[in-house]
């Protein structure tokens, strides 16, 4: 930078006098064909590509990192019918309504593809495909979803804990402790396949 001369400068340290007619020409010059120094390039920065989110979190999960949810918790919010438009009418009626669809009958009750299921509702990532375990009772089973991605809330009557999304509250199933499974945390997040969605770990 400090080799690049401004025009100005150019000028000023010209040792003629401007009035002079035999300096004219020069001028003209300099005018019409600068230094090329003038215009030296700047070396050139590269230029990253804005990458989203999805795609950060399927890098994460491919990597063995574990994603986070991708919205704050309860920060999806919609009116009834606007969740009529969006979802299906078993799914209204499982994620909105807290319906339970008949064991053995989900798309991902006997499915172990590698992974990441969202949340069929508002897209939010839920559990790792490492954390899926074959329970044998007829619904999608886990032993832990992702940090800060589920909520956990007594049913009235106390006998079981309903499990939700933490960013839209939709009804996932119930969650089970103490079974004897041979798994890291001993519990069973039994959820329906239709609160669920899919996305494999290499698309």
């Amino acid at each position: 930078m400090n080799k690049i001369m401004s025009f100005n400068n150019i000028l000023r340290t010209t040792p003629l006098s401007l009035s002079s007619s035999n300096t004219k020409p020069i001028i003209s010059h300099l005018l019409h064909s600068p230094p090329t120094s003038l215009f030296r390039l700047l070396p050139s920065k590269t230029v990253t590509p804005a990458v989203s989110f999805h795609q950060q979190q399927r890098r994460r999960l491919r990597g063995g990192v574990v994603a986070m949810a991708s919205h704050a918790p309860g920060s999806v919010q919609k009116s009834e019918e606007e969740w009529r438009a969006i979802l299906s009418p078993e799914q209204f009626r499982i994620l909105r309504q807290k319906g339970t669809e008949y064991p053995g009958t989900g798309e991902y009750d006997k499915f172990f593809g590698e992974g990441v299921y969202n949340c069929a509702g508002c897209g939010t990532p839920l559990y790792k495909s490492t954390t899926k375990f074959n329970s044998g009772c007829g619904w999608p089973a886990f032993f832990e979803g992702l940090p800060g991605a589920i909520n956990r809330t007594p049913d009235p009557d106390g006998r079981r804990i309903e499990i939700t999304c933490a960013a839209c509250g939709g009804h996932l199933g119930h969650v089970f402790k103490g079974e004897g499974f041979p798994t890291p945390t001993d519990e069973r997040h039994c959820v329906n396949s239709i609160s669920l969605k899919f996305v494999p770990a290499n698309s």
